[in-house]
């Protein structure tokens, strides 16, 4: 019933480039190139790039892993590239139509988000094993995020008006929450009690009680809101809305806006940094990568990459 996995030859991998994996690298997949570009945070620039991996979409590195876990929606597969010769070491398939990928926080577990299957798989890191896929009833899920304490999975689906819940316990899909129409992104805070949701349609920032599992607060921040990254320290969290070409600055602990910052075109998906002062915003429609400071909330720049980028991870 769950689906299998076989190996792709190293051979298919188009480019092994000289970079090596590094603390200060940022991966971003190029949903419309087929390709990873490889950003040096020191510099900024671009230093590599990783070709022959599908149409790439959800792309995450786990704490103190490897591997790279990049999601090929046109092959159904989680890819999985070794960091340390940049070359795809295996294929495992999943659901139609992969999405967002995302780590545990202990590195064990990478969840991916299947959205025609409407599925969560789920792949041990230890031994790059399927451990199954979970039903959900959202239609079309994108991201499916683990909480801090690894209890739960919340999964947004993109063509309904809900967040579903899962238990990693049970491995199945147990409570619905209706957060507007068309959930994209997720974050929680760093103690698990609060979850954040991106409300694309509506425009919307949804808190979420983890306690009675309800929206407690809603949130302008933007013109529609999709992608979210929480900061290092856990104070800020950051809001990309894809309609005004923006990243919003929160407050998590007031629950306020504190400032705009001005970025590319439809931006999307991010990544911080290692030294959590700088924010990679994925910015498809300008094919660039928006790059932040985090402690003037100005942008730095816009740096160039493959087309339509879709996601960013670091380290």
């Amino acid at each position: 019933m769950f689906p299998i996995f076989r190996y792709l030859s190293l051979g298919l991998m188009c480019l092994a480039l000289s970079f090596e994996a590094s603390a200060s690298l940022i991966y971003v997949s190029n949903e419309g190139s087929g390709s990873i570009s490889v950003i040096d945070s020191a510099s900024d620039q671009v230093v590599g790039v990783i070709n022959g991996v599908g149409k790439p979409r959800g792309i995450a590195v786990c704490p103190g892993g490897q591997h790279l876990f990049v999601s090929d929606a046109e092959g159904a597969a989680l890819l999985v590239i070794d960091l340390r010769t940049n070359l795809i070491q295996k294929r495992i398939e999943v659901g139609k139509s992969p999405e967002a990928v995302y780590c545990s926080p202990n590195g064990q577990w990478v969840s991916v988000a299947n959205e025609e299957s409407n599925s969560i798989t789920l792949v041990r890191t230890k031994d790059l094993m399927l451990q199954g896929a979970i039903k959900v009833r959202g239609k079309n899920p994108e991201h499916a995020v683990f909480s801090p304490d690894g209890k739960w999975l919340l999964s947004s689906a993109e063509e309904a008006d809900q967040v579903d819940v899962i238990d990693l316990d049970m491995m199945s899909q147990v409570s619905s929450i209706r957060v507007g129409l068309r959930p994209r992104g997720i974050a929680f805070n760093k103690e698990g009690t609060t979850a954040f949701v991106a409300v694309e349609s509506e425009s919307l920032l949804s808190v979420i009680d983890m306690k009675t599992q309800t929206v407690v607060k809603s949130m302008k921040v933007g013109a529609r809101t999709n992608g979210l990254t929480l900061s290092k320290d856990g104070a800020e969290l950051y809001a990309s809305n894809g309609g005004d070409a923006s990243v919003a600055v929160i407050d998590v602990k007031k629950l306020e806006l504190k400032t705009l910052v001005g970025v590319g075109q439809r931006p999307w998906n991010m990544a911080i940094n290692q030294e959590g002062n700088k924010l990679y915003v994925a910015a498809g429609r300008s094919h660039a990568v928006s790059i932040v400071d985090l402690k003037t909330h100005q942008l730095i720049k816009n740096l160039e990459v493959g087309r339509l980028p879709w996601g960013a991870a670091a380290p």
